[in-house]
């Protein structure tokens, strides 16, 4: 089945690069400072490195909303309220027991449905909550000059940061699952050559 236009191919691999330049400019920076050695990257380079990515993933996530809004991509996340909450747990006992006893996906793979239930509710919160904040954030420590400066007396500034680096965070560990559940496809390479050809390959777990 062709479910991966070339665009969100592209975006995908794009937001990929940026991730791990955010991520290792972004532990540089909690671990280094101008006076002490480079943790990863150097301090100045892993600020100029860190904001060029993050303005060009925004530009990417910007064309991502547009190209779901645009396109039929954009119905893979959208959460239906029948039998969500049944359909989740039934997928979370075949991720936890089914999946190891050589059961079949209760939620396979269509044209019509791309995501089981709690990828589509992960995907969901990533892509529609957690990088949203993480922009936002993002802006406000990039011009500290627009964030409200007390929230209930606490620096805004700091709660700001806060925000920002557990949202990174967050999706970090998300990237590192996203990975691992792309392993579990009929062979371990066959989701991830989706992502080069286009095409899914059927009967993958």
């Amino acid at each position: 089945m062709y479910l991966y236009p070339k665009w969100l191919r592209a975006w995908h691999v794009l937001n990929a690069v940026l991730f791990l330049i955010l991520i290792i400019t972004g532990l540089s920076m909690q671990y280094t400072d101008k006076e002490n050695a480079s943790y990863i990257v150097g301090f100045s380079k892993a600020i100029k490195w860190h904001n060029f990515a993050a303005i060009v993933l925004i530009i990417n996530y910007v064309i991502f909303v547009i190209g779901n809004f645009l396109t039929a991509n954009g119905k893979y996340y959208m959460i239906g309220r029948k039998n969500f909450i049944s359909d989740l747990m039934k997928q979370l006992k075949f991720y936890s027991f089914g999946m190891f006893k050589g059961e079949k996906h209760p939620f396979p793979v269509t044209e019509e449905r791309k995501f089981n239930p709690l990828q589509k509710l992960t995907y969901v919160l990533a892509m529609y909550v957690a990088l949203p904040l993480l922009i936002i954030s993002g802006i406000g420590l990039l011009f500290p000059e627009i964030t409200i400066k007390t929230i209930f007396g606490v620096s805004g500034l700091i709660l700001t940061d806060i925000l920002h680096i557990t949202m990174g965070f967050s999706l970090s560990i998300f990237m590192i699952i996203h990975i691992y559940t792309c392993t579990l496809g009929s062979k371990p390479t066959s989701l991830f050559r989706g992502i080069i050809t286009g095409y899914h390959i059927s009967d993958d777990h």
